[in-house]
């Protein structure tokens, strides 16, 4: 009778190797057999050298879930690699949803979901600190989320002074989402709302840019930026953004 192996899920942060946690370089150490996006092998090619490294292009998310699943119920050590963090808009929950539909018929291996610096925190440290209150992160891709719906939560959110992360704003096939949530956030902020665009945090080409709600459409956004909506106490002081939790502060003498 065969041994049931075990499953990772890893974030493996922005892109940047220095963020790569060192639970999740464990987790790679100790793999097989290592599946994700072509894209993703790069930042950990010190750590999958001598592992078997299955490929496998955007939109085929299901497939590298069922993969892993396959290959871990077959006695290895898997490694499903994500960028960012695998359980926010990543594959953890893919993974699990895979191994709840076999799990009436065939053993489930370990898993263990590795958590990584998400895009959202990424992005909000380039800018200072815009999320240090409530926020809610969009994603304002229909391409799995009816639009009628991500309308519904833009507009919760704005209604309720959220700080509004917007993810994947714009594609080459979707355009006028972005300026669509834009109108919705105008609806409930003031125009000189600070907005902050961060572009491939933490790679080479990384960019960062300071806006308004009112010019937030303006400068070029594309799926590889993350947009950060203040709520009305957000404010700029230096070039960052800052949104207060509320401490008092005394006057220093």
């Amino acid at each position: 009778m065969s041994t049931i192996g075990s499953l990772y899920v890893i974030g493996l942060g922005p892109g940047d190797p220095r963020m790569i946690t060192e639970q999740a370089k464990m987790a790679l150490r100790q793999s097989q057999v290592v599946i994700g996006y072509a894209g993703y092998f790069a930042g950990v090619q010190d750590f999958v050298q001598d592992k078997e490294c299955i490929a496998l292009p955007l939109t085929q998310e299901t497939q590298r879930a069922q993969v892993a699943v396959d290959r871990a119920v077959q006695g290895a050590t898997v490694s499903v690699i994500s960028s960012g963090d695998a359980g926010i808009y990543g594959m953890a929950s893919l993974v699990l949803e895979v191994l709840e539909q076999r799990a009436s018929r065939a053993p489930c291996p370990e898993v263990v979901v590795v958590p990584g610096v998400s895009a959202v925190n990424a992005c909000a440290s380039l800018l200072g600190a815009p999320i240090g209150h409530d926020f809610a992160v969009i994603s304002l891709s229909d391409l799995l989320t009816p639009w009628a719906l991500i309308e519904k939560r833009l507009k919760a959110a704005a209604e309720a002074d959220f700080i509004t992360v917007l993810l994947n704003p714009k594609s080459d096939r979707r355009h006028w989402q972005y300026g669509r949530a834009r109108d919705i956030l105008a609806q409930h902020r003031a125009p000189e709302t600070p907005v902050g665009l961060v572009r491939n945090a933490y790679r080479s080409d990384q960019s960062v840019v300071t806006t308004t709600v009112a010019q937030m459409t303006e400068p070029m956004v594309d799926m590889l930026t993350t947009v950060i909506v203040g709520n009305s106490q957000t404010r700029c002081w230096q070039s960052r953004m800052v949104t207060p939790r509320g401490y008092p502060i005394a006057e220093t003498p």
